[in-house]
């Protein structure tokens, strides 16, 4: 799924009472965007905001108090080089920060290339920070999966499996133990850095569980507001199978922690049996609490080959 371009006008109203900006130039240009172009020049959507002094093209530019003086503090050719060098490297919004006033060459330029120009009092810093955190977010790579995303014991947990497997009552069972759903049935997925997926909700699908014979459930109606998640970064995948998938594709012991990849990133993944009269709901918390040892370092397996081999060296 590819993420849709972003225009200076949706921009400016995003955060408008956020950064209390004011469109200062270029209002002809409202429509305005991130083009294809220049989301392929940046690694992220958080490399599309950059300093001046560090300029490249394509890329939103911030000019605080150090920027302004750069471009005025010379003589008047090396100004106006200064200047119009902004306009070659195609910038598709200028913010002026930190209270700045925008020299009258500025926003003459600004004019004149329809470059929108936007002025808050906020510092050039608190603005790279907000900016960047929209549009690394707006440009990751995206997907949707089928299944049940939860905030599992604080761990971000996506449960899938084959159709009928009781995805959705383990997750109602889940959250009567405490734990939060973020979605179900259908989960998007955001890469929003190297190493980082995040998971949320569609819109339409928010607070809602459906369970087979009882229907749609509205989770944060019936079980209160700590029950429902708004997002949560995917750090581990349960998938549910049936005995004779488990026993046909998978070790029963796996001597290295299995993975599934997604967008890119692997993402660890336990596979557990369906069978009538199992708990799943506490395999998966076990599974949960396992993964989080193994988060900080601490192999059960590993450990208990190294016992194994110690064991054989004495003799035993």
């Amino acid at each position: 799924m590819k993420p849709t371009a972003v225009s200076a006008d949706a921009l400016f109203e995003e955060f408008r009472a956020h950064l209390r900006w004011e469109w200062v130039a270029g209002l002809g240009a409202s429509e305005r965007r991130f083009d294809e172009v220049a989301i392929k020049a940046a690694r992220s959507g958080a490399d599309l905001v950059g300093y001046l002094n560090y300029i490249h093209p394509y890329r939103v530019q911030i000019l605080g108090e150090r920027e302004i003086t750069y471009i005025t503090n010379a003589t008047p050719e090396d100004c106006a080089r200064r200047i119009s060098r902004i306009v070659t490297l195609e910038p598709p919004v200028l913010v002026l920060a930190d209270g700045q006033v925008a020299p009258q060459a500025l926003l003459a330029m600004c004019e004149r290339a329809q470059i929108p120009m936007f002025a808050t009092k906020e510092s050039s810093a608190f603005v790279i920070d907000v900016l960047r955190a929209y549009l690394s977010k707006h440009f990751a790579d995206r997907l949707s999966m089928h299944g049940v995303f939860m905030d599992i014991l604080g761990l971000g947990v996506l449960i899938t499996g084959e159709s009928g497997l009781g995805k959705s009552e383990l997750g109602l069972e889940l959250i009567s133990r405490g734990n939060g759903l973020v979605a179900d049935d259908a989960v998007d997925l955001f890469r929003i850095n190297q190493t980082t997926i995040e998971g949320r909700c569609p819109e339409l699908l928010q607070n809602l569980l459906e369970v087979r014979g009882i229907g749609l459930l509205d989770i944060r109606g019936i079980f209160g507001e700590t029950a429902v998640r708004r997002k949560m970064r995917l750090k581990l995948i349960v998938h549910l199978v049936r005995r004779e998938t488990l026993e046909r594709e998978y070790e029963r012991i796996p001597y290295e922690p299995l993975t599934q990849d997604v967008l890119g990133i692997p993402v660890r993944k336990v596979v557990i049996q369906v069978v009538a009269g199992r708990n799943i709901a506490v395999l998966v918390e076990a599974a949960v609490r396992n993964t989080i040892l193994q988060l900080r370092g601490i192999d059960t397996y590993q450990e208990f080959v190294e016992r194994h081999r110690k064991a054989m060296a004495q003799g035993h």
